[in-house]
């Protein structure tokens, strides 16, 4: 019995061995057909080295740099819009009331990507008009483009920018405002995006904090009154935040909070 029961693990065994080669060289195969397309695709891609000039076809290094780029473009989106200030609000307002997780992080990305786009429509319709449909139609190249698309979204950002941040970054930079212009919207919009970006960035990020506190205090006061009501009937050992929770949750519901903060927000931006 033990033989043929070793006979049995060993013919187990060998199957197990058998499926497992099989698997391994049906793997090689595709590899081998891959790298055999890729190689087919890739030799067009060829660059005269010795002359020093491109051949057609030969932008290896751009397609590397517009990976590169579109790898970065969600972070540069997110941070030349309205949703960093929104999404900040919204995590300060989740904070205050002590939800904990509710609601949850997908729901706030998702109400900040509704409203960034509710305020960023009539600068987007501008990059649509001015920018891609001449484009798309063959009036311009991409690199005029992308100049004329860039102009809506920097007035956008100036708009927003105080000027105490810009001049900081101006200082820094080293740049200076065309004096014959003064402070006027296409002054402005000349300026670099390594000069605007930083100043709105951190002109959205004092905003947000800014009512971030003001968010908090009628929940600060709700949670001092309860901990102090607590404190004087000897109820130590009762968290505060359990009892306080209901009473700020009831008090956001019946002041509106929901359409107060979204109508202040919309109505921040300029």
């Amino acid at each position: 019995m033990e033989k043929v029961d070793s006979a049995a693990v060993s013919r187990q065994k060998l199957k197990k061995e058998l499926a497992r080669f099989f698997l391994s060289f049906i793997a090689v195969a595709l590899l081998i057909a891959a790298y055999g397309a890729v190689k087919v695709h890739a030799a067009s891609f060829t660059v005269d080295l010795g002359s020093g000039v491109a051949e057609e076809g030969s932008g290896m290094l751009d397609v590397l740099l517009l990976f590169a780029l579109l790898a970065l473009l969600p972070s540069f989106l997110v941070m030349m819009t309205s949703f960093t200030r929104i999404i900040i609000v919204l995590s300060f307002l989740r904070n205050a009331l002590g939800t904990q997780q509710s609601p949850p992080n997908q729901v706030l990305v998702g109400i900040a990507l509704v409203l960034t786009l509710f305020i960023m429509t009539p600068t987007l319709e501008r990059v649509n008009t001015e920018a891609y449909q001449p484009y798309r139609q063959g009036q311009i190249d991409g690199k005029e483009a992308l100049e004329l698309a860039s102009i809506p979204i920097k007035e956008f950002m100036i708009r927003q920018v105080q000027d105490k941040d810009l001049n900081l970054f101006l200082s820094i930079s080293g740049e200076e405002l065309d004096q014959s212009e003064g402070q006027s919207m296409e002054a402005l919009t000349n300026l670099g995006m390594k000069v605007i970006l930083p100043a709105f960035i951190t002109s959205e990020l004092k905003k947000a904090f800014f009512i971030g506190f003001y968010i908090f205090l009628p929940f600060l006061i709700i949670d001092i009154v309860v901990s102090s009501t607590l404190m004087s009937m000897g109820m130590v050992m009762l968290p505060p935040s359990m009892i306080s929770l209901p009473f700020k949750i009831m008090t956001f519901v019946l002041v509106d909070g929901w359409e107060r903060l979204f109508s202040a927000l919309v109505s921040g931006f300029h």
